[in-house]
């Protein structure tokens, strides 16, 4: 059986991370978030690309200290 991972709007993933629209494109600029999957005009986001990031911001906090 195979598992589908869902492809996000920017709308659907910046809540996810907690942080607005246009700061989520700033991210995916700089590189903190992945570039997105093109489909045609449209951009979107695997889920599992997204919950990445926030495991790897869970896993600095400690890095950092």
């Amino acid at each position: 059986m195979r598992i589908i991972d869902p492809l996000l709007k920017d709308k659907e993933a910046a809540p996810l991370l907690g942080i607005s629209v246009p700061t989520f494109w700033r991210r995916v600029a700089d590189g903190t978030i992945p570039k997105p999957v093109k489909l045609g005009s449209t951009s979107r986001w695997p889920q599992s690309e997204i919950l990445e990031v926030i495991e790897r911001a869970k896993a600095a906090r400690f890095e950092a200290a």
